[in-house]
């Protein structure tokens, strides 16, 4: 298994386990009451489990995989900057950041 692989495995199998904590941890349902978002929780958890999906049909077929990627670093971006925008600290915001980074690689290399 190649790194480009193990990337979109690591990305897709992580969203798949936030949609799953958002309906079984009150946390995560609480962050989003934190952030002013709680009326679009549900629909991010929509578009991250999509997302992870994409991800993983994405290996099959690359088109898939460009939208998905790029959806998911669309949505780690603006994860980032509410983060920023609640002054959060780097350590809390680091995953938002990561999870850019790993989807944006991702996207690059679909795009190759």
């Amino acid at each position: 298994m190649n790194i480009d692989k193990i990337c979109i495995l690591i990305s897709s199998l992580s969203f798949f386990a936030y949609a799953v904590s958002y309906f079984t941890s009150p946390h995560m349902k609480k962050e989003f009451k934190r952030f002013g978002l709680e009326k679009i929780g549900l629909l991010t958890i929509i578009l991250q489990f999509m997302g992870a999906a994409g991800l993983i049909v994405g290996l099959k077929f690359n088109p898939i995989l460009t939208i998905s990627s790029l959806g998911l670093t669309l949505l780690m971006l603006s994860g980032l900057i509410v983060r920023i925008k609640l002054k959060d600290s780097i350590w809390i915001s680091l995953p938002a950041l990561f999870y850019m980074g790993l989807n944006t690689y991702i996207f690059l290399v679909s795009i190759n």
